[in-house]
């Protein structure tokens, strides 16, 4: 397993889930595809975001990254993805939000799997979030 490079105590877990905030939907650049929609929510830490693409209201790609880990997953490839971001690291290029990159595992983090499940389940009563969750099953 990747050694962890985050560290999160359980009273942390709700602060986190309670900071993330829907982004305006209109900044974000639409899918030519008429029935796909994104849905991306930040939170108040830095490097803490949650991106969904849905397809007829069902996640279609969803990605969720925190202090330089990432955890995807795919509908065309079903199953979980862990990572690293480039965010925490210190250069010119890794201070613009769009040149994020994700070099990914080549074992899962379960331990990091579990700590996402648990920060989404403090928004479970919400429907896109409630889905995701269903992803874990």
């Amino acid at each position: 397993m990747p050694k962890s490079n985050y560290f999160v105590e359980k009273n942390e877990i709700a602060s986190l889930g309670a900071s993330l905030r829907r982004i305006e939907q209109k900044i974000l650049k639409q899918s030519k595809e008429g029935d796909i929609s994104r849905v991306w929510f930040q939170g108040e830490e830095p490097y803490f975001d949650i991106f969904f693409e849905l397809k007829n209201d069902e996640i279609a790609w969803f990605q969720f990254t925190l202090r330089g880990r990432s955890l995807s997953w795919d509908s065309k490839t079903p199953g979980w993805q862990t990572g690293t971001t480039n965010e925490l690291k210190i250069d010119d290029v890794s201070f613009y939000a769009a040149s994020k990159t994700i070099e990914n595992d080549t074992k899962l983090d379960s331990e990091f799997i579990n700590l996402v499940q648990s920060i989404l389940e403090t928004r479970a009563e919400e429907t896109v979030f409630a889905k995701a969750l269903a992803l874990f099953n």
